[in-house]
């Protein structure tokens, strides 16, 4: 078990055959993994210490145990709106201020995942919606199974989504009139839907082979130097948000202390050697540990 396995609704494990893998699986089964005010705080509690674990841990997969990988957010939980929210004493703009600060906090939660120095791979099965599909689109590369069903369904509960599902989809889906369709109408879509409008990179050929896609994918990572990977993963996020110049610039004092690594030495010798044979594959063959 991870040194990080303490928590009540999430589990941390090391990968059983990958080395320097860590799963973490949300945990709630019987609630079909709905979020909780609890879950939701462990989610960034564990993805801020895991990003700062070191060579320990070089990429994570995140997924959900039982029958689906998050029914969305836990409305029976009545703590999500408990103390100055319900006292009738408190006028309406101090509430406001209040309730702001929960939402802030939620979102804080989740962008840890996203802001985790090491990638992160969702593998997703059966339902994922409302904050399951907040979540999902904190991960850096999403895998699911052909069982599995996605949606942002905050509109048919009589409210906007707010923690990161109408600001992140646009960008990662070059389809916007079918990602607007999808958050004003609540309307759910497929895992072939999800890997057409790119959403997902693969859909496992059965469900019970998803887990092998995502370490297929992980495995792939791994490989390679983790300086080289945690660059290039700030560097993918920070681009997003910003212009090329932007982006160009801030790559550039990344590697300006990136590239003194003994990897990347490490890299030219095990390519150069490699380029010799007639079946060279770099990603087989390239290996910076």
């Amino acid at each position: 078990m991870h040194p990080l396995d303490n928590f009540e609704h999430i589990s941390i494990t090391h990968h059983e055959s990958i080395s320097f893998v860590t799963v973490v699986a949300l945990n709630r089964p019987q609630k079909r993994n709905a979020i909780n005010s609890k879950m939701w705080k462990e989610i960034g509690q564990a993805f801020h210490k895991l990003g700062a674990t070191g060579e320990g841990c070089r990429c994570i997969i995140l997924t959900g145990k039982g029958k689906g990988f998050c029914g969305g957010i836990d409305i029976t939980d009545e703590t999500f709106f408990s103390g100055i929210q319900n006292d009738e004493n408190v006028d309406f703009a101090r509430k406001t201020l209040a309730f702001k600060s929960q939402i802030v906090e939620m979102q804080a939660a989740f962008t840890a995942v996203e802001q985790c120095t090491v990638p992160v791979v969702a593998a997703i099965h059966g339902a994922c919606v409302g904050a399951g599909v907040d979540l999902v689109c904190c991960a850096d590369v999403r895998v699911c199974s052909p069982n599995s069903k996605f949606g942002v369904r905050e509109v048919r509960l009589g409210l906007a989504a707010d923690v990161g599902s109408l600001q992140r989809l646009p960008k990662l889906v070059g389809h916007s009139s079918r990602i607007r369709e999808l958050c004003l109408t609540g309307e759910d879509f497929t895992a072939d839907e999800a890997f057409r409008i790119g959403f997902v990179s693969r859909v496992s050929k059965s469900d019970e082979s998803l887990f092998d896609t995502a370490n297929e994918v992980v495995s792939r990572i791994v490989r390679h130097s983790p300086v080289a990977v945690a660059v290039t993963k700030s560097s993918l996020n920070y681009s997003r948000d910003h212009s090329v110049a932007e982006g160009l610039e801030h790559i550039a004092l990344q590697n300006s202390a990136a590239l003194m690594t003994e990897d990347l030495a490490k890299s030219f010798m095990a390519s150069s050697g490699s380029l010799e044979s007639a079946d060279f594959d770099p990603l087989l063959q390239h290996s910076c540990l």
